[in-house]
């Protein structure tokens, strides 16, 4: 039976690693262990241009009323 449960946990200490590993494994559980750093390079870069964007108030407001007007829905 195949599912798209994606299940994410934080063990904060090796043994709590070691030990959710170890049941996984016993379960037969296809699991992996994500890199620390493993967001897209460029995603990372776009994110950071935009928080700087805001910071320095280079951004456009929309209020909820103007939402589908400035979207070309209107």
């Amino acid at each position: 039976m195949k599912t798209d449960n994606i299940i994410i946990v934080q063990p904060q200490t090796d043994d709590q690693m070691n030990a959710i590993k170890a049941f996984m494994k016993a379960l037969k559980i296809k699991f992996e262990v994500a890199k620390e750093n493993s967001y897209n390079p460029d995603f990372v870069a776009k994110i950071e241009k935009s928080k700087k964007e805001f910071e320095n108030d280079d951004f456009t407001r929309v209020e909820k009323n103007d939402l589908k007007n400035f979207l070309g829905l209107e």
